[in-house]
């Protein structure tokens, strides 16, 4: 038999099957860190705009912050912005600009609050503002993979307060909103994010007009 005419031998055919089976491990490996790159930075990016839409709403509620108490289900006052550092609800707060595009027979004004329950960012938010005991808020999760949440909030002295409202030295509470509210929010996977949102501060003579009925 010529030269030309003769085939691949048997080791000629393992090492080529070898070497096609070296190629092809390698090029898997690589696409497979390639699909779990792009999976990471989907999953990056993923959070990334849902925290920044928990920011986007907890900022438009808080710049709309009303002077405005409320009667609680148990007929007890609560001020019109109350902040906590206990609990699920650690902030609670009258906000105006509720949307009505039905016309309904209701106010714009709107109860709302945000707290943490089972590591997510919840919203609350109650169709009126003085409450029944069967009155039942809306309850939505705003972001996932939340271990800590902490609140101060900015007296008119420029200190932080870890509680709101603050005590006067007679024990009793003024009708006012902080100046801002620093929230500290401890990510899962991401580290601690920091954000301040001010408040807006009504003229002097319309603090008590905004308070709850007796």
């Amino acid at each position: 038999m010529s030269t030309a005419q003769r085939g691949f031998t048997l080791l000629e055919m393992l090492v080529a099957i070898a070497i096609f089976a070296l190629v092809a491990i390698m090029a898997h490996g690589g696409l497979r860190s390639v699909l779990q790159q792009r999976s990471h930075v989907e999953q990056q990016s993923e959070a990334l705009q849902q925290l920044q839409m928990a920011m986007l709403l907890i900022g438009r509620d808080l710049t709309q912050a009303s002077l405005r108490g409320i009667r609680d289900e148990y007929g007890d006052h609560q001020s019109a912005l109350r902040g906590d550092s206990l609990g699920e609800r650690r902030l609670e707060f009258t906000r105006d600009g509720w949307r009505n595009p039905a016309a309904q027979a209701r106010s714009e004004l709107q109860r709302v609050a945000y707290g943490l329950q089972d590591q997510q960012l919840l919203r609350w938010s109650w169709p009126v503002l003085d409450r029944a005991q069967d009155s039942q808020p809306y309850q939505a999760s705003l972001l996932s993979g939340v271990e800590e949440l902490q609140l101060r909030y900015l007296d008119a002295q420029r200190e932080w307060q870890a509680h709101w409202p603050p005590s006067q030295g007679d024990g009793q509470v003024q009708p006012i909103l902080p100046l801002a509210i620093e929230m500290r929010l401890g990510l899962q996977g991401q580290g601690e994010i920091r954000r301040v949102f001010m408040l807006p501060q009504p003229p002097q003579g319309q603090l008590l007009q905004h308070e709850a009925r007796p």
